[in-house]
C-alpha cells in the first residue's frame, strides 16, 4: 500500500505526458502547464490528506501526511511511516515494527525526478471538464494506462486553473477501492537544509536496522 500511496503523491507532483497517437492536445498542453511550473521549483512542501474509500467493504479512512523534495532527494511522513531518499539509499522507518529498512533504488523505485520524465508515459491523458469550486476554477483531467494494468483503472486529477497545480488526485483501483490525495498546503523555494534528506539512527532510537542493500 505503501507504493500505491506515494506512487499516487509523486504522479500529481509534476505530469510530462510524451506524444501518443491521438492524444488529447487540451489534457496535455493543461499537464505541460503544470509540469513546467513545478520543475522550475527548487524545494517543494506539501502537506496532504490521504483518504482510502471502498464502499463495497464499507472502508472510510483518512489520514494526514506530509513530503519534502529537494532536486532527486525527499522525505515523505505518514501514518506511522517516514520515507527518506538521500539520493543513494531509500530509508524506510516502520513505527509499528519499529524498524528501518535501507533499500538501493531500482528501476522500480519511485523517483520524483524520474517521475518528472518517465513515469506518466503510461498514461494517456483526457480532458473532462471544468468546474467552479467556490469561486476556484479546477479542470478536471483523466489518465488512463496505456498499457494493462493489474490494478489501476484510472486516475482522476483537479486541477487549479490559476495556480497551474494539482489540487487532487484519485486512484481508481479495480477492486473498487479509490485513494484520494488532496493538498493541505503546498509551499515552494523554502530553504530546507540538506540534512533533512540524510538518514540518522539516533532520529529512531531502538529501532531495528535491516539493511537489504
Amino acid at each position: 500500500m505503501k507504493t500505491i500511496i506515494l506512487n499516487l503523491i509523486l504522479l500529481t507532483l509534476s505530469i510530462n505526458i510524451f506524444s501518443q497517437p491521438n492524444i488529447d492536445k487540451k489534457a496535455k498542453s493543461i499537464l505541460d502547464d503544470v509540469s513546467a511550473k513545478t520543475k522550475a521549483y527548487k524545494t517543494i512542501s506539501i502537506d496532504f490528506t490521504y483518504t482510502m474509500q471502498n464502499q463495497a467493504k464499507k472502508i472510510n479512512q483518512s489520514k494526514k501526511g506530509s513530503l519534502l523534495i529537494k532536486g532527486n532527494k525527499y522525505v515523505m511522513k505518514m501514518a506511522g511511516q517516514t520515507v527518506i531518499y538521500d539520493g543513494n539509499a531509500i530509508y524506510t522507518y516502520i513505527k509499528d515494527a519499529n524498524e528501518v529498512q535501507i533499500n538501493t533504488p531500482t528501476e522500480e523505485s519511485i523517483n520524483p525526478t524520474q517521475l518528472l520524465t518517465t513515469y506518466d508515459k503510461d498514461y494517456k491523458p483526457k480532458f473532462i471538464k471544468e468546474e467552479n469550486i467556490n469561486g476556484i476554477v479546477l479542470q478536471v483531467i483523466d489518465l488512463s494506462p496505456t498499457k494493462q494494468s493489474k490494478n489501476i483503472a484510472r486516475v482522476r486529477l483537479k486541477i487549479n486553473k490559476n495556480k497551474k497545480q494539482v489540487e487532487s488526485s484519485t486512484l481508481y483501483d479495480k477492486d473498487g477501492s479509490t485513494y484520494t490525495y488532496n493538498v493541505d498546503k503546498f509551499i515552494t523555494d523554502i530553504p530546507i537544509n540538506d540534512s533533512e534528506f540524510i538518514f540518522k539512527k539516533s532520529d529512531f532510537p531502538g529501532a531495528e536496522i535491516i539493511d537489504m542493500r
